[in-house]
């Protein structure tokens, strides 16, 4: 399958174009507060989608609420090929700091804020995330999933994915709910999640590879850089066409507060990684 063939999620009429955008670097410094400049980050969120991104992330713990507000001001209405995808679970501090927010009415009310904020009346997909912020921790997700089962029973949200959980953690929550997407830490130095990408393949559902916040390690290898200099592109881009290389059913939401950075990530999905290229990244593991 081609890099730049589109992913529909299991049982579901959304398909999406496997390069997204990831909203959080829409906000202040450390996701915080609101960015230096709005009207970039407006022009940011409408050249993506003009640009044929179909799938935007985000969370209205970014900011807290900031996000939200700008992709609102920026889209809404928003175009009817368009996929939000928000996230509950979590919850700023008053000192910003980053706190679970798993309980029922924490849910609830996380839900009720992206549809204020997004100006929306159904979600269309929300990830629980859960455990700690970049590791899955063993446990449990059922009492969480199901305050999000009934939510969109209720009609609020259409459909459910997970951020942040382990393979034990879908099969558990696959016994309440369809999920149809997973969000876990994944890139070219980070595989710990490799087998559990092909399972999901093999069930058709998306895998979504977040980055930690702080540095993309693999950028900071000389390897990388290497094949970026051979292909004329940049680091960033070949980390990106990797991800998409590596499974047909992963999905990419890059974030950045940059026109030239967007563009830049955008045209990844047209890098085409020659056999050789590829070998060896893949030996970066």
């Amino acid at each position: 399958m081609s890099t730049r063939t589109p992913f529909t999620l299991p049982k579901t009429n959304i398909t999406l174009n496997r390069m997204g955008y990831g909203a959080m670097k829409l906000a202040g410094p450390h996701v915080w507060g609101p960015p230096a400049d709005v009207d970039q980050a407006i022009a940011i969120l409408r050249e993506a989608v003009a640009s044929g991104v179909n799938h935007i992330d985000t969370s209205d713990f970014y900011g807290p609420h900031v996000t939200n507000q700008i992709i609102k001001q920026a889209l809404h209405p928003y175009a009817a090929h368009l996929t939000i995808v928000t996230k509950l679970g979590a919850r700023r501090g008053a000192d910003s700091s980053w706190l679970p927010a798993l309980s029922k009415q924490e849910l609830i009310d996380g839900a009720h804020d992206n549809l204020r904020n997004l100006g929306l009346d159904v979600l269309d997909i929300v990830n629980l995330r859960v455990g700690p912020p970049l590791i899955p921790a063993d446990g449990s997700i059922a009492e969480p999933l199901t305050v999000l089962a009934e939510l969109q029973q209720q009609g609020l949200i259409r459909h459910i994915g997970l951020s942040n959980v382990s393979p034990a953690q879908l099969a558990e929550a696959q016994k309440i709910a369809n999920i149809v997407c997973i969000q876990n830490e994944y890139n070219i130095a980070k595989r710990t999640d490799d087998a559990f990408i092909d399972d999901l393949a093999r069930q058709g559902i998306a895998y979504v590879p977040f980055f930690p916040l702080g540095g993309f390690t693999p950028l900071q290898s000389s390897t990388v850089d290497e094949v970026a200099k051979s292909l004329e592109a940049t680091p960033m881009q070949v980390a990106l066409a990797w991800l998409l290389h590596r499974s047909p059913n992963i999905l990419l939401i890059p974030g950045t507060s940059s026109l030239v950075h967007l563009r830049e990530n955008l045209q990844a999905a047209n890098l085409d990684l020659p056999a050789e290229a590829l070998a060896t990244l893949n030996g970066l593991a």
